[in-house]
């Protein structure tokens, strides 16, 4: 075999190892890529997730503070009355939505 020969051959073989390392360091990027998606949105439903109980904290605050706070018990009637009338509205909205749909 010719040096020629034997150069070409070389040549082929390391393009060949080449074209496997190829295949094989795409198929490891799909992987990862893959994992960073899913890290992602791992990322994202704990971001979503401390939203919420951040929301939680500040509502308990208010609660909390209204807590400590005294109510005239006017106003509590006042409250009461204002939640019953709506209450009452939306009562009569579903029941008009009930009659739009027989």
């Amino acid at each position: 075999m010719s040096s020629l020969a034997k150069q070409l051959t070389g040549v082929v073989d390391n393009t060949r190892k080449l074209l496997d390392l190829c295949a094989s360091l795409q198929a490891e990027n799909d992987l990862l890529k893959l994992e960073v998606q899913s890290l992602k949105v791992a990322v994202e439903t704990g971001t979503d997730k401390n939203k919420q109980l951040e929301e939680k904290v500040k509502a308990l605050a208010v609660a909390r503070s209204l807590d400590d706070t005294e109510v005239d018990e006017a106003v509590i009637n006042e409250k009461i009355l204002d939640t019953k009338q709506k209450i009452n509205d939306f009562v009569r909205e579903i029941d008009k939505c009930i009659g739009l749909l027989q």
